[in-house]
C-alpha cells in the first residue's frame, strides 16, 4: 500500500513538474528564442552585407592596382622610347666628333 502511494505520489509530481515546465517554456523560452532568432536573422543579414561589401571594396584596390601596373608599364615603354631616340642622337654626335677629330690617315 505505501508502495503504490508513494508510485502515485511520483507521477502527480511529475505531472506537475510537466505542467510547470511546459508553462515555463510557453511564457519565457519561447518568446525569448523568438527574440534570438530575431536577432540572429539581423547578424546573418549584416554578415551578408559585410562580405558584399568586402568583396566590393577587394575588387576595387584590385582593379585599382591592375590600372595602376598598367600606367607604369605605359610610363616605362614611353620612357624607354624617347630616352632610346635622345641616347641614339648623342651617340650620332659623338661618332661624328671623333670622326671629325681623328686624324687623317
Amino acid at each position: 500500500m505505501l508502495e503504490s502511494g508513494a508510485g502515485i505520489a511520483c507521477w502527480s509530481l511529475y505531472q506537475r513538474m510537466s505542467t510547470l515546465l511546459e508553462e515555463l517554456e510557453l511564457k519565457h523560452v519561447q518568446p525569448l528564442m523568438s527574440r534570438v532568432n530575431v536577432i540572429l536573422d539581423d547578424v546573418r543579414g549584416v554578415t551578408s552585407t559585410v562580405k558584399e561589401e568586402t568583396n566590393r571594396v577587394n575588387h576595387a584596390i584590385h582593379s585599382t592596382i591592375d590600372r595602376v601596373d598598367d600606367t607604369a608599364d605605359r610610363m616605362r615603354s614611353n620612357v624607354r622610347a624617347k630616352t632610346s631616340r635622345v641616347v641614339g642622337f648623342v651617340r650620332g654626335v659623338r661618332v661624328a666628333i671623333e670622326t671629325m677629330l681623328r686624324p687623317a690617315a
